[in-house]
């Protein structure tokens, strides 16, 4: 499964690839900060620095790759949770 930063992005839109509410959402996410969030959920994460979101292509942003299998939306408001509360 691949995570975008977008996807959990207060400052994107639904359009620009934001995929949770925007209560839940975090203003500017870092790959760090997802990776945390993961490794706390107990799951291995795999950052690939490099990588452009389709949507704009013409800015690197970088995903994390981890291997679940069960409902993204779920894993994102998780990720979302545990990055509200270490901040």
């Amino acid at each position: 499964m691949i995570i975008w930063p977008s996807y959990i992005d207060k400052n994107k839109s639904r359009k620009e690839g934001r995929r949770v509410p925007k209560n839940l959402a975090v203003e500017n996410p870092s790959l760090k900060e997802i990776e945390n969030a993961l490794k706390k959920l107990g799951l291995d994460p795999i950052i690939h620095r490099e990588k452009r979101y389709p949507r704009q292509h013409w800015e690197i942003c970088g995903c994390v790759e981890v291997d679940y299998k069960g409902n993204k939306l779920k894993l994102l408001k998780e990720i979302c949770k545990i990055i509200k509360n270490n901040v």
